[in-house]
């Protein structure tokens, strides 16, 4: 029987929300021993680290993302790949095994070149940096260098083996990418909470971190090369992997300038902040924009779940799902942002006294435009993604344009008007309300209110 993208149901949203849930409650099981054991500065400095890790990530410009649609594409039953908009198919047409294995070699070749520049990147500019910020660390020296060793020996194997969770969510298998999570998180806290009471620091962090995602790329290359398809692709002869990559670069580089955009908007004030506040101040704003992207997660768990389905659903031309599918991520997202903003901000503090953190959340006030500014920027995200799910791309120069005016509001607050921390939440929520947060929830409005 030929393989076909996975419906996704029901079971597929549960074990999404658990998923999200789990990774959330692992997050927060985590979190107490690393406040409770670390001093603010070190909080600050593993801070750094996972901004300096998403930036790493952003070598991939909208590869992945660009990949995992079109592999939605392929198992859609598409038989040629366009640079921009998708061709119409019949709901029953077959996978084509010939596009789908020169798709493979594509991105392996890909990835690989990524993993050698990401290698290089850290090992130079990046231990530049990190011994610049090294000058105001007053603690174990020795175990920050050593997590950061770890940390380019993570984010090159990361990077070379990205292309795996793009077979595995463009396919639809969701229930399963999320059932491996878990087990990922599972091993994740457990090495973590054992390394960290053992006394190593920032090291117990991010070799966790590591040993975690090497299970995780096992886990997911088995479930994505199964019998069937390894013996569909065996045989056949690939169509031009060159030509394939040529098909898709054009969007992918515009996704990329997309992601470079919104990288500038939302990560850019942990790295200008730091050079401009102290450990101490960094470290509560990190906390409370983790805690930020926890909650985030949690509100867009209905988009991702359903992401192959749009890249479908567009294939097919169906607009009526489309519209269904879109009302049900917006309602969810603002309705989770709701209820978790409230609970944050009353219990948000009293939670880390009972675990006796050295590092707060920001102030309540503070939270609140958090929230608020978040809510909006996973409003025109969810928007832009209904847009991309047509293999149409009009939002990139307008993200980094929202990218550019984020950085010249943050030196503007931080060094002229001397805003300290409200800078960072001023900053990003201006540039994009600017023109992003309403740009793109219209023009999903528009095309769903005037196509029936």
């Amino acid at each position: 029987m030929a393989e076909k993208i996975e419906n996704i149901g029901k079971k597929d949203i549960v074990w999404s929300y658990f998923s999200t849930i789990f990774t959330v409650g692992a997050g927060l099981i985590l979190l107490p021993f690393i406040l409770h054991k670390m001093p603010q500065e070190v909080v600050g400095l593993w801070n750094i680290f996972a901004t300096i890790a998403a930036l790493v990530m952003m070598l991939d410009f909208g590869f992945r993302v660009t990949f995992t649609r079109n592999i939605s594409y392929i198992f859609s039953g598409v038989k040629k790949l366009q640079k921009e908009g998708v061709s119409h198919i019949d709901a029953n047409a077959s996978v084509d095994y010939s596009l789908l294995k020169g798709a493979l070699i594509a991105m392996r070749q890909f990835y690989r070149w990524m993993a050698i520049g990401a290698f290089v990147l850290l090992s130079t500019a990046g231990t530049a940096y990190f011994y610049y910020i090294l000058q105001k660390y007053s603690y174990d020296k020795l175990d920050a260098l050593i997590a950061w060793i770890l940390l380019i020996a993570i984010n090159s194997y990361n990077l070379y083996t990205y292309y795996y969770d793009a077979l595995l969510i463009g396919k639809g298998l969701i229930k399963r990418t999320q059932q491996i999570n878990i087990l990922g998180q599972t091993i994740y806290i457990g090495v973590a909470i054992v390394l960290i009471y053992s006394g190593f620091g920032l090291t117990a962090i991010v070799g966790s971190q590591l040993i975690s995602i090497i299970i995780r790329r096992i886990l997911i290359y088995r479930s994505f090369f199964t019998p069937e398809l390894k013996k569909h692709i065996q045989y056949v002869e690939p169509q031009d992997p060159k030509e394939i990559f040529n098909t898709i670069t054009p969007n992918a580089i515009k996704i990329g300038l997309t992601q470079l955009g919104g990288f500038l908007v939302t990560k850019s004030a942990i790295l200008i902040g730091s050079a401009f506040l102290t450990l101490e101040e960094i470290a509560c704003y990190g906390i409370t924009i983790q805690a930020m992207d926890i909650l985030s997660r949690c509100a867009t768990v209905f988009y991702n779940s359903y992401t192959p389905k749009l890249a479908q659903c567009r294939v097919e031309n169906n607009i009526q799902q489309l519209r269904h599918y879109y009302l049900i991520c917006i309602c969810s997202m603002l309705i989770i942002f709701l209820i978790g903003g409230v609970a944050w901000i009353f219990l948000g503090e009293w939670a880390l006294g009972l675990i006796q953190s050295q590092t707060h959340f920001l102030p309540p006030v503070m939270i609140a435009v958090l929230l608020a500014v978040n809510a909006l920027e996973q409003n025109h995200a969810i928007s832009a993604g209904f847009i991309l799910a047509d293999n149409k791309i009009p939002f990139f120069i307008p993200s980094l344009i929202s990218g550019a005016a984020t950085i010249v509001l943050l030196f503007l607050f931080l060094g002229i008007c001397d805003l300290g921390i409200w800078s960072l939440i001023l900053a990003p929520g201006l540039a994009q309300l600017a023109y992003q947060n309403w740009k793109w929830p219209s023009v999903v409005i528009k095309e769903f209110t005037q196509t029936r």
